[in-house]
């Protein structure tokens, strides 16, 4: 297993397989692990943890599904443990949305059931609003605290967060925290800690903000790299090349009369797009509700309830729905348009086809993200099928990305319908 330095390429690959208890967990966190039926880390847990425990930062790349939420909980879980209770908050994790904070909690409850170690989810809207809950839970302390940035920001402006305990700083999903604004509150916040806190930053992508954010608050870092996986086999992958002005009436069409797909999300790179796009199913006869940091929560809350128990059918999401949130039995994905990062694309896909099921992935491309979907098929190492419009809709510009592509044309005709072999 190779240790690395910050001046090392970003890259780890785990070379044998690890043994929980080879990674010299307290017997009582062994326990639970056991009684989950846990016993191999998984690689991205087999090259962090040692380095948490070594009281190292860290900078990992991990999407998620791949055991990160653990690779962080775990160490951390362990090192409290072996540390007096001083009746004070130990880690700060901080998540972009109340969904996953949530999901951070129950984990850590879960796998913390045999060590006394306790945590508290600290998020807007919904149950979440106990104001009161949640001071009494940042004054009195609790072990973990697992925190969406707006509403612990909103609580440190009260004057009564105290964080001079804090030994273990995480941030989970660093990369969508920024895209939705949060770089700020991560600055304010990281501003209240200790010095000497030792941090943790895990993110599914490395852009430049990310750099430049890891270089301001972390100090030397181990880096750990799992690459990316690609798409399931059974996600049937399939793009079309479509003028903008026609991908309402696209959809409209390739639902006409599709009764099996029961759950459909619809993609959208852009949050000010979600509610018009909204606007438009539904007047199409589309049953839809949006989702994007900009909706008010209970609108997000309602949306995502009323998708998850099959109330309405097609969700219109920001990336803020392609990670960190487990929704089972989506028969559809729809890019409304080409994501700007490559593996965003991963992860939109990833939300279909999941435990052995299939799914179905559409990418619409216009003329001006022709571009940005040859680096997607690079990245795969494989071009996506091209389908013919339906009849009664206009062919959309030739997908010739090293041209502009200016011409109309086609691409194979492909029936997306059709059951794979």
């Amino acid at each position: 297993m190779k240790e690395s330095t910050p001046n090392d390429p970003i890259e780890d690959k785990a070379e044998k397989k690890v043994t929980f208890e080879d990674l010299g967990f307290n017997y009582d966190l062994l326990d639970g692990l056991d009684s989950m039926g846990f016993i191999n880390a998984t690689p991205v847990q087999a090259l962090a943890i040692p380095h948490i425990l070594n009281g190292r930062d860290i900078m990992a790349i991990a999407q998620t599904g791949t055991g990160k939420t653990a690779a962080f909980l775990l160490p951390v879980l362990n090192m409290i443990m072996e540390t007096e209770p001083n009746g004070k908050s130990s880690c700060l994790i901080v998540s972009p949305t109340r969904e996953l904070a949530k999901q951070i909690d129950l984990q850590a409850e879960a796998l913390g059931y045999f060590t006394g170690v306790g945590s508290v989810a600290v998020y807007g809207g919904g149950e979440g609003g106990n104001w009161d809950q949640q001071k009494k839970a940042l004054t009195s302390g609790a072990d973990i605290i697992a925190a969406t940035p707006g509403r612990l920001i909103a609580h440190i402006n009260m004057g009564y967060v105290d964080f001079s305990s804090i030994k273990y700083f995480i941030l989970d999903e660093a990369d969508r925290m920024l895209d939705m604004g949060f770089h700020k509150d991560i600055v304010t916040i990281g501003k209240q800690l200790p010095e000497d806190v030792q941090t943790l930053m895990f993110s599914a992508t490395m852009p430049g903000n990310i750099r430049k954010l890891s270089k301001d608050l972390l100090k030397d870092p181990a880096q750990v790299n799992i690459a990316i996986s690609k798409p399931a086999k059974n996600v049937l992958q399939v793009a079309y090349s479509v003028y903008d002005k026609d991908k309402i009436n696209l959809i409209s069409t390739l639902l006409k009369g599709r009764k099996s797909y029961k759950k459909i999300i619809i993609f959208s790179s852009a949050k000010k797009s979600v509610n018009s796009i909204v606007a438009s199913l539904n007047k199409n006869g589309l049953k839809s509700k949006g989702i994007s940091s900009d909706l008010d929560q209970k609108e997000r809350e309602t949306a995502l309830k009323e998708f998850t128990n099959g109330t309405i059918p097609i969700i219109v999401a920001t990336d803020v729905l392609s990670r960190g949130i487990d929704i089972k039995n989506i028969n559809l994905v729809i890019n409304y348009d080409v994501p700007p990062d490559p593996e965003d694309y991963i992860h939109r896909i990833g939300r279909t086809a999941r435990a052995n099921a299939t799914g179905v992935g559409i990418t619409f491309i216009s003329e001006k993200d022709q571009l940005r979907f040859a680096r997607i098929e690079k990245l795969l190492g494989e071009p996506i099928r091209k389908s013919h419009m339906p009849e009664g809709i206009q062919p959309g510009p030739e997908y010739a990305p090293n041209k502009g592509g200016k011409k109309r044309g086609g691409g194979k005709k492909f029936n997306y319908h059709k059951k794979r072999k």
